[in-house]
């Protein structure tokens, strides 16, 4: 079996080198090897520290992002990195992920997600210019939602999208997570975004027809967010035990 593939976005642009899974073997993954696998990136979070590690899991390997205790945030509590693909005005990611047995959920933290142009993180809003960002976030008790940067919000950070009430994100099980972006038009809000967990058990999910993701069509889905990370702003946020979670089985699917 391969350990990275090439995901081709489309035949008449140019490739985005997206690893399904990492290469080599399990233990700790080193900075060698991430350049290896994510090409496309310039910066990392969690891998230099050894907060990233290779495991094995059902005969495909996997990353394990383990969470810092009484940390918070990319630098200090989990990992992250940006992985630029050809421009798209729609896009699918999709991945696995597997919480710890135990996790310690407290008040939440970042999943894997998708975002264009610059950074629209970490409370510098979207204007409709410079970005928009979307990634799911698991919430105290396994509660989940999408947590979006857009033109539209209500203020300096993100709005969030909660998933049913009901639903509730289990541990050490794997979790098909499916995060689909289209974007509007420059002079609509009829941007739309879905988010789906699908478990062993049931599928649950949200969907959005009314966002303003951009007001200039030269802004485009560009960017595969990896990140994750417990956070929130403050320590209150942090996790008062060991967890971690597997990731696996990455894919950017364009759109027919």
């Amino acid at each position: 079996m391969k350990f990275v593939c090439l995901i081709l976005l489309l035949s008449s642009v140019a490739q985005a080198a997206v690893p399904i899974q990492p290469s080599g073997s399990a233990g700790r993954y080193d900075v060698a090897t991430w350049k290896q696998d994510w090409a496309g990136s310039t910066w990392e979070d969690g891998v230099s520290e050894g907060r990233v590690h290779v495991v094995d899991r059902d005969e495909e390997k996997r990353w394990r992002v383990a969470y810092a205790v009484g940390q918070i945030g990319p630098a200090d509590g989990g990992a992250a990195w940006n992985q630029l693909f050809a421009h798209k005005e729609e896009i699918t990611l999709s991945y696995v992920v597997r919480f710890s047995p135990g996790f310690d959920w407290v008040k939440g933290g970042k999943l894997p997600g998708l975002g264009g142009g610059g950074n629209t993180t970490g409370g510098r809003p979207s204007d409709g210019f410079n970005g928009f960002s979307v990634r799911p976030m698991w919430r105290a008790d396994g509660k989940a939602e999408a947590y979006v940067y857009h033109a539209g919000q209500k203020g300096r950070y993100g709005d969030s999208f909660a998933l049913p009430e009901a639903f509730r994100l289990p541990t050490d099980e794997d979790i098909t997570v499916t995060l689909h972006v289209k974007l509007n038009k420059p002079d609509r809000a009829d941007g739309q975004l879905e988010l789906a967990f699908t478990t062993k058990a049931s599928r649950h999910s949200l969907r959005r027809e009314d966002l303003t993701w951009r007001k200039s069509a030269d802004l485009k889905a560009s960017t595969l967010l990896f990140e994750t990370f417990h956070g929130g702003n403050d320590l209150s946020w942090a996790p008062r035990r060991a967890c971690s979670a597997e990731f696996g089985q990455i894919r950017l699917l364009p759109t027919p």
